[in-house]
């Protein structure tokens, strides 16, 4: 079975724009999520772990398998170098722009090798593969997925080698996305597209375009995925600052909450329960809660914490 030439009609495929707008719809979602807990509305560590982290996996996923199937509708013909090019140096510019500003702001966990950078590295990568047997393609793609499960070392563990994937403890990024596994599900979509056009499945959905039309914003959002990307944090953001002037997060609860976690590694639930309302109170009433939970407590702000805190335990322990 060989490729199929593109349908003749360059109209864009609707069904994909709509997906794609779908899924910086949901990237949205958790970049809103992101920023509560920044601005400690949810408990720190939130969007990382449990059903975030996996809700975050399968967003990226989405956009590098939209990624490489819309490689086989632009270059299936024959790679059109001067748009890939445009299009590679847009995302490039996307990824500085991206990783410049969270090193301002997030200094500690910036972006280095983030979406945007997979999405170009990895575009580069994929684009080897446009006219290669379909069987390697997916042979490729599933060992790069599978490699980091499988292989790692503490070689590339700086961040001048993470963006490979094989680092044994990753430096801490809020969006890592490394070439292994990532690039493998772009070319895993990428055999997706090459499926679809030797089937006939891209000029079935693109016989869907009339009836997606009140899908337009989504289309819309879609069409224009770049501009949405770099535009639609910083909003957020500033929504979620104007937030917290307005009705900032309780104080009360944010200690509560950590004061919990980090209990419950050590003691269990009733103990924590119990300890952790204690050392609310107390501390509260020394007036000692803002500087401990901003870090900026004196020496003696800190004896004292620790004072009430190991009176509490005591008295609890005493009590069971």
């Amino acid at each position: 079975m060989s490729d199929r030439s593109p349908p003749s009609s360059d109209r864009r495929i609707v069904a994909l724009d709509v997906v794609r707008g779908i899924a910086l719809l949901a990237m949205a979602s958790y970049h809103a999520g992101w920023d509560f807990e920044f601005f400690e509305y949810l408990s720190q560590g939130t969007t990382g772990h449990g059903a975030w982290k996996l809700y975050a996996r399968a967003i990226a996923s989405s956009f590098l398998l939209i990624a490489g199937a819309s490689l086989v509708l632009a270059h299936s013909r024959g790679i059109r170098w001067r748009s890939f090019w445009r299009r590679e140096a847009q995302v490039a510019a996307g990824a500085i722009i991206i990783s410049v500003a969270t090193y301002f702001f997030t200094p500690n966990a910036f972006v280095f090798f983030g979406i945007l950078h997979q999405m170009a590295v990895g575009g580069l990568i994929a684009l080897a593969f446009i006219r290669a047997p379909l069987p390697v393609t997916i042979a490729v793609g599933l060992g790069l997925i599978a490699l980091p499960w499988l292989f790692s070392t503490s070689i590339t563990d700086p961040r001048w080698l993470a963006w490979i994937g094989l680092a044994e403890h990753p430096p801490v990024s809020s969006d890592l996305v490394p070439i292994a596994p990532w690039t493998g599900v772009m070319l895993i979509g990428l055999a997706a597209g090459r499926i679809m056009l030797m089937s006939g499945g891209w000029e079935a959905l693109r016989r869907l375009n009339d009836r997606l039309k009140p899908a337009w914003p989504l289309a819309l959002i879609g069409r224009h995925s770049l501009l949405f990307y770099l535009l639609h944090q910083p909003i957020l953001i500033a929504l979620v600052w104007l937030l917290s002037q307005v009705a900032p997060p309780d104080r009360l609860a944010i200690f509560d909450r950590e004061c919990r976690q980090t209990c419950s590694e050590v003691r269990d639930e009733a103990f924590c329960r119990s300890y952790c309302d204690c050392a609310r109170d107390g501390i509260a009433a020394e007036g000692l809660i803002e500087p401990f939970l901003s870090g900026n407590n004196t020496p003696e702000q800190s004896t004292r914490v620790n004072e009430i805190a190991g009176a509490c335990s005591a008295k609890i322990d005493m009590a069971r």
